[in-house]
């Protein structure tokens, strides 16, 4: 039988954004609030509809560009400084998880040092930075009025997927380098490996892990006390993807 398109339903295709950085030695997640039906009102993911000419990241950094004002870049194109870690997370496809019509969600992973205050636009009338242990509690992120503090659609859901993918990922491999500036110091990366973990973690131990395994930091020869203190020596990422050893978490 030939091929007919007529005879499957059509069903509509977004992006999801699980924007992660770390702000004040805590994992916080980018979340906008919703000016419009359905969930209005609600907190969310940024994200949106895929347009018919657009290929799913380009879809992923406009919508982020229009929700947020923040920018996010592709590791395959070039990205000035330190620019953020993207890729895809998962896929989402319940029949019920937008009420509108059947929509399937392509969720993507972003990943960047301190980002700046973002910017609402687009159906968000409000976005801010806020922890992920609050958005992924009962009570979510706070309640307006009758609003539930849970965020909008399966968007808990996909927010503690990202989550678990970036806290697995920085066991074997340099993806913690991503949270960091161009130049950090050791004590900057652990502080990054115990906000996206949840653990505190030994100094000591910590420093000869990291400096110990081949190609994962490198010197640059200078030194910070940003951190106030004794100068501390500063690194930058190594060309390794693939830690050998990993870093394992630690059993909480």
């Amino acid at each position: 039988m030939p091929y007919d398109p007529s005879a499957f339903p059509p069903f509509a295709v977004t992006v999801d954004l699980v924007v992660l950085t770390v702000r004040r030695d805590a994992l916080c997640a980018l979340v906008v609030r919703r000016g419009e039906q359905p969930y209005q009102g609600r907190w969310a993911l940024p994200g949106g509809f895929v347009r018919a000419d657009e290929d799913l990241t380009a879809a992923a950094a406009r919508e982020l560009v229009e929700e947020t004002g923040l920018c996010v870049h592709d590791p395959h194109s070039p990205a000035p400084g330190n620019g953020a870690h993207l890729e895809q997370l998962a896929t989402y496809g319940d029949p019920k998880r937008d009420p509108r019509m059947r929509v399937v969600s392509v969720a993507h992973l972003a990943l960047a040092p301190d980002l700046p205050a973002p910017r609402a636009g687009g159906d968000a009338n409000q976005a801010r930075w806020a922890p992920v242990g609050l958005l992924l509690s009962e009570e979510g992120i706070g309640r307006d009025d009758d609003q539930s503090g849970q965020l909008a659609f399966d968007h808990t859901r996909i927010l503690a997927d990202g989550v678990e993918r970036a806290r697995s990922k920085i066991e074997y491999s340099s993806l913690a380098t991503a949270f960091c500036p161009p130049e950090f110091t050791v004590g900057e990366l652990r502080r990054v490996y115990e906000a996206v973990w949840g653990v505190a973690l030994d100094p000591r131990n910590f420093h000869r892990k990291v400096t110990g395994t081949p190609g994962f930091l490198v010197p640059t020869g200078g030194t910070t006390t940003r951190q106030g203190g004794r100068p501390a020596q500063l690194f930058r990422a190594g060309g390794a993807t693939l830690l050998n050893p990993p870093m394992l978490r630690p059993e909480v």
